[in-house]
């Protein structure tokens, strides 16, 4: 693409919904039963006068952008919203520009802003990320064109930037213009900390004729990646992780996993201490060989403090939680670590940065040391889960967590007439079942061909009329 397109935004609108889960879920330091989804649907204007609506979604997810346990999950909610506020007040006021240039040109004085109302990095990203990937879907549908070939062509205006330099001379357009989208992914699977291991782990069943345990998960999914939750106490977790070994050990064909500190570690020495107690236990020698990487084990406070290198000799070490500067990763090369997270809920722009540094470090080294990984944040079914398969997709990552499906009951809590537009726009990912549509995964893997469509991964939109108003922000 010769000319990336310009446009201001001209309007957004705010929705969420309400959905509960079918399972409890947790991960870090709090448990999960219920949360909301936050919609955002943007009207964009081109300089040639035509204009657009685009739409993103993603939930509002408590304890995990900001996980201070004097905010209570309400607060968490609302640190988000004006995450949001704030990235709309300064779109609206920016103008005319491109849709890389919208999250350059407003990326620190939207994180100053946030940080003058105590929204960490991370929480100011959400906002940006939200309010970004409507746009670009916005744009997409006007000029008529899918996700991956508009990325391809650069319709973006990805360039270099005063916001990442460290990578004054890089090459994004050859970079995107290389890339070959994938068709297929394995869906990760996570094991929650308090996911039940066998049926001897439930006092009582949910008997929705869903699988629950972690055996049925693998008769009926049939995995081949798994993400493991750690809790914080090595002898806990080595048991822990004993149980869940006995039951993958015997899936044919063998398994990889990874294993997620969710911050739950107070240093480095104290994963180290995890991953050698690990090591020492017979019953985790299988397991121990099929992990490809452990995702922040380390608080975040201390996770860019500390060097990684001796657990790093082990296992190459991810940044999840700590991806809140926009430099984090190129802090954390430094400590040792080799790798960072893509989550759309962090931005699709972030992603691309990141996946940039990767190529750039590794041609710099002359090995394949740094990668991505693709994780999840409950992505729900509908435009969240596919906006950000395309994004992995786009990014060639082979497997990507995936929990949405199994704690939360396909489309439960939106009309039956979305769930079947969906699924008819999109009869690769989703299959109808007694239960309604829900996400197809079959021998451990997605098929997504159809996110193609015009916009970012999904042509249809979630009805807004059975949504609610996002209520302003009562944060600050």
């Amino acid at each position: 693409m010769t000319h990336a397109p310009r446009f201001a935004l001209v309007e957004t609108q705010r929705l969420e919904w309400p959905f509960r889960l079918r399972l409890p879920f947790r991960f870090g330091v709090i448990t999960v039963t219920h949360g909301r989804q936050a919609v955002v649907r943007a009207r964009i204007r081109l300089e040639d006068g035509r204009e657009g609506w685009g739409v993103a979604a993603e939930t509002l997810a408590a304890k995990w952008f900001d996980k201070d346990p004097a905010l209570t999950d309400a607060q968490n909610e609302h640190q988000l919203r004006r995450a949001l506020e704030l990235a709309e007040a300064a779109t609206l006021a920016a103008g005319a520009d491109t849709a890389f240039g919208h999250f350059a040109n407003s990326y620190a004085a939207v994180t100053a802003a946030g940080a003058a109302e105590g929204l960490n990095p991370l929480v100011a990203s959400y906002g940006r990320a939200l309010l970004d990937r409507a746009m670009l879907d916005a744009l997409l549908k006007a000029q008529r064109v899918g996700f991956w070939a508009g990325m391809r062509a650069n319709i973006g205006g990805m360039a270099p930037h005063a916001v990442a330099p460290d990578l004054a001379g890089f090459d994004f357009a050859a970079m995107l213009a290389a890339a070959t989208p994938l068709a297929r992914l394995h869906a990760r699977h996570t094991v929650g900390l308090v996911d039940p291991i066998t049926a001897a782990d439930q006092a009582e069943r949910v008997g929705d004729g869903l699988p629950e345990t972690l055996e049925e998960v693998a008769a009926t999914y049939r995995h081949r990646y798994w993400k493991l939750k750690v809790g914080g106490n090595v002898e806990a977790d080595v048991e822990r992780l004993s149980r869940i070994a006995a039951v993958l050990d015997r899936l044919h064909g063998g398994y990889h996993a990874s294993l997620d500190g969710n911050e739950q570690y107070e240093d480095a020495e104290g994963a180290l201490a995890l991953w050698r107690a690990m090591e020492a236990e017979p019953r985790l020698r299988k397991l121990c060989a099929s992990i490809l990487y452990i995702e922040q084990p380390v608080k975040r406070a201390r996770a860019l403090e500390t060097g990684m290198s001796a657990l790093a000799a082990a296992r190459p070490v991810i940044i999840d939680e700590s991806d809140g500067p926009l430099d984090a990763f190129v802090t954390g090369r430094a400590l040792g670590y080799a790798g960072v997270s893509s989550k759309a809920c962090k931005g699709v722009w972030r992603s691309l940065v990141n996946l940039a540094r990767c190529r750039a470090w590794n041609a710099g080294e002359g090995r394949e040391r740094y990668f991505m990984s693709a994780e999840d944040l409950t992505t729900l079914a509908g435009v969240c889960v596919q906006q950000d398969l395309a994004l992995v997709a786009l990014l060639g990552l082979p497997h990507v967590e995936r929990n949405g499906h199994h704690f939360v009951d396909g489309f439960a809590g939106r009309p039956g007439a979305e769930a079947y537009r969906f699924l008819e726009a999109h009869p690769d990912l989703y299959a109808d079942t007694p239960r309604g549509p829900r996400l197809a995964i079959r021998d451990g893997m997605l098929e997504i061909g159809s996110l193609g469509v015009p916009g970012l991964g999904a042509a249809e939109e979630p009805d807004a009329g059975a949504m609610e108003p996002m209520p302003r922000a009562a944060w600050g």
